[in-house]
């Protein structure tokens, strides 16, 4: 489990009396992206004093958190980042599939030039994690991707529940538990979303997303020793 201090040192710093809206952003953005682990406590006193403010707007924006799903509250046990079982996560990877299958419905005709060469630059960022073995990379990269497949929807309801479904799962980084075999093999499965996507192929993504969204579920299943799993 990291210090507490390693998720306010990925935080920057800000005026004294930044808004809650910034708080919440900024502490939603270091849960994501800082590497914190399921149960890293969140103390709210240094937070409060990092961002220069008094605790309430901390806390308030720490019960939004845990709405969201990232954060846990104990009494008397203070803040942490939330845990998730095998069990939650294997349905979580389910929700994503559901969710993402609903947005390629419509992003595969509404998608325009601009969104293929989003989706090609993703592919091509995820790929040179795969080559170079930067696991990281592929965690952060391969978000980018299957989500530069799914905006051009446009249905912003969904793409919320997708990414905050997508949010939850962040801090277990369960792909750092795959082999690297694993990771090439679900890389493949990205190449030929990408042609149907790009072609326009509504009934070929369909199929190409189904049989990745199996191998994705049948690695993660594999992966029971995820830290917070």
């Amino acid at each position: 489990m990291p210090p507490p201090s390693r998720l306010i040192a990925g935080l920057p710093r800000l005026r004294p009396g930044a808004s809650q809206e910034v708080i919440l952003d900024q502490l939603r953005r270091a849960i994501l992206e800082t590497g914190a682990a399921p149960g890293a406590p969140i103390p709210v006193e240094p937070l409060a004093e990092h961002f220069g403010v008094s605790r309430i707007p901390v806390r308030e924006s720490l019960k939004t958190l845990v709405g969201e799903g990232l954060i846990e509250h104990r009494p008397n046990g203070g803040y942490t980042v939330a845990r998730v079982s095998h069990a939650e996560l294997l349905e979580l990877y389910l929700v994503r599939a559901a969710l993402e299958t609903a947005a390629h419905t419509v992003s595969v005709t509404a998608a325009g030039a601009r969104d293929h060469a989003q989706a090609r630059s993703a592919f091509a960022a995820v790929d040179a994690a795969v080559r170079e073995r930067d696991v990281m990379g592929y965690h952060r990269e391969s978000r980018r991707f299957h989500l530069a497949l799914a905006t051009p929807c446009r249905m912003h309801r969904l793409l919320h529940m997708l990414e905050s479904a997508w949010n939850i799962t962040e801090p277990v980084r369960p792909m750092g538990r795959l082999t690297a075999e694993q990771r090439e093999v679900l890389n493949a499965g990205h190449a030929p979303m990408l042609a149907a996507f790009v072609a326009g192929d509504g009934d070929a993504l369909a199929i190409a997303a189904a049989r990745h969204d199996a191998e994705l579920r049948a690695a993660i299943a594999s992966a029971r020793g995820a830290s917070g799993v």
